[in-house]
């Protein structure tokens, strides 16, 4: 006798791709402005570099076929307990449950297109150089003020429509090009998305929906969605750690470093380690708290108060401008061509009691120059870079004791 399972009748009754429905770019971006389209907490902050965000307006604008789908989750049922808490897009502030109704759309998958078209909506700083170039038929980036062919994304897409037309009166460019970029304007803010929606889904079940969506790209790591929680304490590990960390590599030109994915959380994160002993633990190394992504220490960061978790930030923030102004300053920046380097020197900086470059002594710059030179991170195991990293702790820990 053949059993059928309750779960398989239950699967058959129910098709989800019944409540998909199409949304324009414009409702959307009014939605996202008056946060009836909100993230959640978990979700990780913006990765698109500007030439990911052109690229997507270019398909927008000249693509054959439509961009993926936009999944979200309706929150129908407002169960305090339950539900995830909702952040805004951009700025990320944290949505309280008393301004979420019923039928509240929450991103599971597509925040990166979203807030790309939010950030044209609203004529964001981050897009002050992307241009649509009219003579070339393209978005792109420019450097420097627009040319009477380039008219800023913020300007042609902005959500007042007077934006446009007032631009080119300045310029004397109304009758010419007005009524083009009028209806690329509408082009653009009538495109269609498909969005696909589930009902009240846990946080579990949103992780997973996301997961299956993604598992050819980005993952929401479990260090993303660890720190992420801070938010509802009034933490941000992007605004206040990840992207001054980045931030730091741009300034001296290394930002290439960084270009991996995985680099972007796993080593900032790990490069909290030395900072989290000089401060918690009083200097005391254990060799599993190396400045490597398999030593993150996710859980045990986000149980300090806010306060010592911010100690820690700035002592590893100051830690890094020390190590990029050291390696500048002896002509090795160019050829520390690994994050280690950095993340090391930044341990031996957090270990030490240096202020600023002029403070350190020759004898240990010159200890510091060797070691750059010296050592060779290729086909380490862990632990072998864990032991590279306890050898420089005790050169940092004796050096002081001879000062």
């Amino acid at each position: 006798m053949v059993r059928i399972g309750n779960k398989l009748r239950q699967a058959v009754g129910f098709n989800p791709t019944r409540k998909s429905h199409g949304m324009e770019v414009q409702e959307m971006c009014k939605k996202i402005k008056s946060n009836q389209i909100t993230l959640p907490l978990y979700q990780r902050d913006v990765s698109w570099t500007l030439k990911k965000a052109v690229d997507l307006l270019n398909y927008q604008l000249f693509g054959k076929a439509p961009v993926a789908p936009i999944s979200m989750n309706e929150i129908s049922i407002i169960d305090t307990e339950k539900m995830v808490t909702q952040i805004s897009f951009v700025d990320r502030n944290v949505i309280s449950n008393d301004k979420i109704l019923n039928k509240h759309l929450s991103v599971v998958d597509g925040q990166q297109r979203l807030t790309t078209n939010f950030k044209c909506y609203i004529n964001h700083p981050d897009f002050i150089n992307i241009v649509l170039d009219v003579s070339n038929a393209k978005f792109k980036i420019i450097e420097g003020s627009p040319s009477d062919s380039q008219i800023p994304v913020g300007v042609l897409l902005n959500e007042d429509s007077s934006s446009l037309e007032k631009f080119l009166t300045e310029r004397n460019l109304l009758a010419k090009l007005y009524p083009l970029l009028v209806n690329v304007r509408s082009k653009m803010h009538t495109y269609n998305y498909t969005i696909n929606v589930a009902d009240d889904l846990t946080e579990a079940e949103q992780i997973e929906w996301f997961e299956k969506l993604n598992n050819a790209g980005s993952r929401v790591t479990k260090i993303q969605m660890t720190f992420s929680k801070l938010k509802v304490k009034d933490f941000d590990i992007y605004t206040e750690y990840t992207l001054p960390f980045k931030d730091a590599f741009k300034v001296f030109g290394v930002e290439e470093l960084f270009s991996p994915f995985t680099t972007n959380v796993s080593y900032p994160i790990a490069a909290l380690n030395p900072a989290y002993e000089t401060i918690i633990k009083g200097r005391k190394h254990n060799i599993n708290y190396a400045p490597i992504p398999s030593d993150t220490k996710e859980d045990i960061l986000i149980k300090l108060e806010i306060s010592k978790l911010r100690e820690i930030i700035s002592l590893t923030l100051k830690s890094l401008t020390l190590t990029l102004e050291f390696l500048d300053d002896v002509e090795l920046l160019e050829s520390a061509d690994r994050v280690d380097y950095i993340s090391y020197l930044i341990g031996f900086f957090a270990y030490s009691e240096f202020d600023s470059l002029t403070d350190i002594p020759q004898n240990i710059k010159n200890e510091l120059l060797d070691w750059v030179r010296t050592v060779n991170f290729n086909n380490q195991t862990n632990s072998s870079r864990r032991s590279l990293f306890n050898d420089l702790i005790n050169k940092s820990l004796s050096l002081h004791q001879t000062i």
